[in-house]
């Protein structure tokens, strides 16, 4: 694994790998002592999904996301020729850690609830699995 990563002529240096999905693999990585994920596209065949543009997706989802009043970490920065993009970092622990403990708190699922019809109005279908949700204050 290389040390560190650019996003458009930036270094980051790379702390861990958070996973790895269908359309990339995202890393934990900081600069000038801020903590940040970076996104790295990838091209890895999937039986059960085609792909168009990801780079383009993940910036028209992000927009779709943000229009739709549902709160998403910001999007920073995009690198379109190393197939990059730079997310905020929130940090925290997932809902599914929290459920696997029976410890989340009660207004997560309201917050969760109102998730789910703003994304329904705006005629979205979202992938809700545990690992994809921190809880976060304030958003």
């Amino acid at each position: 694994m290389e040390q560190t990563m650019t996003v458009n002529g930036w270094e980051f240096q790379v702390i861990t790998l958070l996973g790895h999905g269908k359309g990339g693999y995202s890393w934990l990585v900081s600069r000038e002592g801020r903590e940040y994920v970076l996104k790295q596209i990838h091209h890895e065949p999937c039986d059960y999904y085609v792909f168009g543009d990801k780079l383009e997706a993940e910036e028209r989802d992000y927009q779709r996301l943000r229009n739709a009043g549902i709160p998403v970490p910001g999007l920073l920065d995009i690198d379109r020729i190393q197939e990059r993009i730079l997310k905020e970092y929130i940090p925290g622990r997932t809902v599914c850690d929290l459920v696997a403990e029976g410890s989340l708190p009660q207004e997560c699922v309201r917050q969760v609830q109102a998730l789910s019809k703003a994304a329904r109005d705006a005629g979205l279908n979202l992938d809700w699995f545990p690992t994809n949700f921190i809880p976060f204050e304030n958003r």
